[in-house]
């Protein structure tokens, strides 16, 4: 059985392997920097027009007023959710796969977080007002509004932001201190700073083991309750198909599951981009698979429950919007949803796609192309068909949500891409104790296996 990670890599090459992906980059990572702040930059363009033009150029009025901004948005979110969350979970269990990963998966957290964030923004309109979010006492004695759903993703988001990060660099801080005795010039100034002292003293090392702990122990419920949050955004409504007690586990399950998918992703890329073979491993990927393919079935089956309440159900307007689904303009996206969401996952139960590489990308794409159009299916088709028949209208997105849309995603890339080259994508000092492990035990196990007298220690010869 092939092993997570080879026990006869030394410690010095992972320092070395790790350090090497942080230097200079090669063509293909500049192409991929230019076409990124090419679309960032598309999407500021459609931003500008909107906000010069009013809200009207992205086709979004009454009663279609979130459109594909909130629909990415919760998107976005629920991607952020895997990568802290997994990690803290995997830490309390103290399962070693999750060490080669880990990094990757909180970047991917903190960036979700900060590309979710620009939506409300960009969905508010008149940007310029976004101080009325804020809680505090203005000058005329007013506080927000604390029963709008504004309110409760702004506070989510920036609680979530702030806690992801700080774990996130909390865990990098003696990879930190590798690399500042391993860089030069500004990076070495820029090290120095971030690893604060950190010089591997036991004392340090035991104040590390609680603090990353004690922020692991938090991150769990701050995780499923932030998006308990988004979820109530629609649950708290009266509108069709909104309000569903089931939405909270609902919301959950399908951010696990997307931010799963992107780990896959990330992980293939960073396999192939950085030679990261030695410890980003079959076995590994093996695991991450199988955790997707459970997740997905949880999601599946809240999926089911939803249906059958909502049929076997006595509310017309909740079935009425349930059938639009399945049979009017959107049955395709809708219908598109439920093979890449609920069929697609079984995939994963073949050894040999779990294998294949190229395979394995292409399923991870289309999963999260399903849970995107999950929840944009979970936006428009109730706001097309609410309560009031007059009110009914389709809405299908313009080029302005279309290039803010995949200007977020280039956002997205370019964080992460800015992020690997200057910060270790794989934990070193993890991977090492991961290592250390294994060779204590199998040294253990062969030892307690021998029962050759002549051993020095059967004999008592070593202490």
């Amino acid at each position: 059985m092939e092993e997570e990670i080879s026990k006869d890599i030394k410690w010095a090459q992972i320092n070395a392997n790790v350090l090497h992906s942080m230097e200079r980059p090669r063509r293909v990572y500049w192409i991929m920097i230019s076409v990124c702040i090419a679309l960032v930059a598309a999407g500021a363009f459609a931003v500008a027009y909107q906000y010069n033009y009013g809200m009207g150029v992205a086709l979004l009025n009454r009663p279609q007023m979130w459109g594909l901004y909130i629909a990415t948005f919760v998107f976005w979110i629920g991607v952020s959710h895997a990568g802290t969350l997994l990690s803290a979970i995997l830490h309390i269990t103290q399962s070693d796969w999750r060490k080669p990963i880990y990094r990757s998966a909180e970047a991917m957290t903190a960036f979700s977080v900060m590309t979710a964030g620009l939506f409300p923004l960009i969905h508010l309109g008149r940007i310029w007002d976004f101080y009325w979010t804020m809680p505090y006492l203005n000058e005329r004695g007013l506080w927000p509004n604390f029963r709008s759903p504004l309110l409760w993703d702004l506070v989510a988001i920036m609680t979530y932001l702030t806690s992801s990060l700080l774990f996130l660099y909390i865990g990098m801080i003696p990879d930190l201190a590798i690399c500042r005795d391993n860089a030069t010039g500004w990076r070495r100034k820029l090290y120095t700073v971030l690893a604060v002292g950190w010089q591997g003293s036991d004392l340090q090392w035991r104040n590390f083991r609680r603090t990353y702990l004690i922020m692991a122990c938090f991150l769990i419920p701050l995780a499923v309750s932030v998006h308990s949050i988004v979820a109530s955004d629609f649950a708290m409504s009266i509108m069709p198909g909104w309000h569903v007690t089931s939405f909270p586990p609902y919301f959950v399950a399908g951010a696990l599951y997307s931010g799963c998918a992107g780990i896959i992703t990330l992980f293939i890329l960073l396999r192939y981009t950085f030679r990261y073979e030695d410890y980003l491993t079959y076995p590994i990927l093996d695991k991450v698979c199988k955790l997707t393919f459970a997740i997905a079935m949880v999601w599946t089956y809240l999926n089911l429950i939803e249906f059958a309440n909502v049929w076997y159900g006595h509310n017309m307007f909740d079935k009425e919007v349930l059938i639009e689904k399945a049979t009017g303009p959107y049955a395709p996206f809708w219908w598109t949803m439920i093979i890449f969401g609920m069929v697609l996952p079984f995939t994963l139960l073949f050894h040999s796609i779990r294998r294949n590489m190229k395979i394995l990308m292409t399923v991870s794409l289309l999963l999260n192309v399903g849970m995107w159009l999950e929840r944009w299916m979970i936006v428009s088709p109730t706001l097309a068909k609410n309560h009031e028949p007059y009110t009914w209208i389709y809405h299908w997105p313009g080029w302005v949500e279309l290039t803010i849309l995949l200007a977020s995603f280039a956002w997205f890339t370019l964080l992460f891409l800015i992020f690997v080259k200057i910060f270790p994508s794989v934990s070193m000092y993890e991977v090492k104790e991961m290592l250390y492990h294994r060779r204590h035990v199998s040294d253990r196990l062969e030892l307690d296996d021998d029962n050759d007298d002549s051993h020095p220690l059967a004999k008592g010869e070593v202490s």
